[in-house]
């Protein structure tokens, strides 16, 4: 099965590489041009849309969750109604029920939803039994700290023991909370509560995920780790490079920003498999 590739809805004034691409002048978000651009990456090659209404970039400021809901909730119905697949990216159980009744009332399957949360240790307490009772499909990713401070909270005795022992962690209190393991996406967490090297160390490793036994979603894109090995115009071309990477690793997924780059990558160890 070739990789799914996941595009990036960035519905935020401050993400690291595309905040306020889609914002109205006053605020609010643009929800036409939000969806124009779903549409355009959709054509492309995306399986699915990765809507998101909290930048999760190191040092970014929390939102309220009223805000978020406020930024994510018009354009999902939009996207929903034109028959895309989506996932949410929200760390708030509030906003991922939230997102699971406007495909309620799109009359979806809530199962065809996928909660994509970077929280990690943190995940909000009412996540599990949500995503249990709900079929949804949730991405579970490994993280320590928020977006405040993630940054110091490096220090690994191991790395691929402790970010593999800390992920399955977090993993068991779905399974605990009655959630089915083909409900459950992990994630390695590139670029959270890790320092550049750490992340190529857990590239390097990407098998070792696929071998828990879950589907793995593996998201590079864009990021600044990308910087110490190529210039800031070429990230685009390394992410496509990571994609090819991890589609030969046998993860599930990969979330970019340029949809056709990394498209084109798997598509190219699609047919070397075949």
């Amino acid at each position: 099965m070739s990789t799914s590739i996941m595009g990036i809805l960035n519905l935020t004034p401050d993400s690291f590489s595309d905040g306020g691409r889609f914002d109205d002048g006053a605020g609010s978000p643009d929800v036409a041009a939000a969806v124009t651009e779903a549409l355009r990456m959709t054509q492309a090659g995306a399986d699915l849309i990765d809507v998101g209404g909290e930048s999760t970039r190191p040092g970014a400021v929390p939102i309220p969750v009223a805000e978020e809901q406020r930024r994510i909730l018009p354009v999902l119905e939009e996207l929903l109604g034109c028959g895309i697949t989506v996932s949410v990216d929200t760390r708030r159980a509030a906003t991922a029920l939230a997102a699971l009744e406007c495909a309620d009332r799109c009359g979806l399957d809530p199962r065809t939803l996928t909660i994509n949360d970077v929280s990690g240790a943190l995940t909000d307490p009412a996540m599990p039994e949500l995503i249990a009772e709900s079929g949804a499909q949730i991405v579970i990713t490994h993280n320590r700290g928020d977006s405040q401070t993630m940054g110091s909270l490096t220090e690994y005795e191991s790395l691929l023991e402790d970010v593999t022992a800390e992920l399955l962690a977090v993993r068991d209190r779905y399974l605990d909370a009655g959630a089915r393991r083909e409900q459950l996406i992990l994630d390695p967490g590139i670029g959270f509560s890790k320092t550049h090297e750490q992340n190529w160390e857990l590239i390097r490793s990407l098998e070792s995920f696929v071998r828990l036994g879950h589907r793995v979603l593996f998201g590079a894109s864009r990021k600044g780790f990308l910087g110490s090995v190529t210039s800031e115009g070429a990230r685009d071309t390394a992410t496509a490079v990571l994609s090819a990477l991890a589609s030969q690793a046998g993860v599930w997924g990969v979330r970019v920003h340029d949809v056709q780059g990394s498209r084109d990558a798997v598509q190219v160890i699609s047919k070397l498999r075949r």
